[in-house]
């Protein structure tokens, strides 16, 4: 955990306000990561209590890890750094699907996207000179989890484990699923976000997000659209 107070950055993708993504992302979770505003959910048994975690990061797929910032830079340093990112990337599309993922519940991509690997990728090495190492306690939280020599390789350099290879796309829905819901909630939620997913969804910038303290919501600060060319087809 992060000192209280102290404040964390991220960088996701999260759809645009206005789009139906957001709306319907927004409505599952009860709140609006960019406006802060929070609403009822859809009438789903368990929804409120499943989506806790969910609806405190907001509606997104991370792309950098949050991190804290380390000591001298300011602000301006990282919205800057964000910006110049999402205009050198060109904008791609990636279908999306509602499945379970490790017993939780998430949008995942419906195919491989060579394009996202490397978006992640890039976030995390071109933005890893803003980030303040983890403190101690924060690796021996994070190696309760089983990870491989990989992932513990990772966690020390990059300070969190499941980057470029073991990097999966996932725009969280819900919290660790006890077993007998997670067929019901699958299909509340592949009905709530048909019409969203019936195209593919335009990856189109970088939102950076902040964490104001430890176990506050987490808001969108800014979007930033990609400005490349726009890529003839996803891999």
């Amino acid at each position: 955990m992060v000192g209280a107070g102290l404040m964390r950055y991220a960088v996701y993708f999260a759809p645009r306000p206005g789009t139906l993504l957001h709306a319907l992302g927004s409505s599952w979770l009860g709140r609006d990561s960019h406006s802060g505003e929070e609403f009822l959910q859809p009438p789903v048994a368990g929804l409120h209590g499943l989506t806790a975690e969910a609806r405190r990061y907001g509606f997104h797929a991370t792309l950098k890890p949050p991190f804290a910032m380390r000591d001298g830079i300011g602000g301006d340093a990282i919205l800057r750094a964000v910006a110049a990112l999402a205009a050198s990337e060109a904008p791609f599309e990636l279908g999306l699907r509602v499945a379970l993922l490790d017993g939780f519940m998430a949008l995942l991509p419906d195919a491989p996207c060579l394009a996202l690997d490397a978006l992640a990728a890039r976030c995390v090495r071109d933005l890893d000179g803003f980030r303040r190492p983890p403190p101690a306690a924060e690796l021996a939280r994070r190696r309760k989890a089983p990870l491989t020599l990989r992932q513990d390789e990772n966690l020390e350099r990059w300070g969190y484990p499941y980057v470029f290879e073991d990097f999966r796309f996932h725009m969280t829905l819900t919290e660790r699923l006890p077993h007998d819901q997670g067929d019901a909630l699958v299909a509340a939620a592949r009905a709530h976000f048909a019409p969203a997913l019936a195209q593919p969804v335009a990856i189109d910038g970088l939102t950076l997000f902040c964490e104001a303290g430890a176990g506050r919501p987490f808001l969108a600060i800014r979007h930033f659209p990609f400005q490349g060319p726009v890529a003839e087809a996803a891999e």
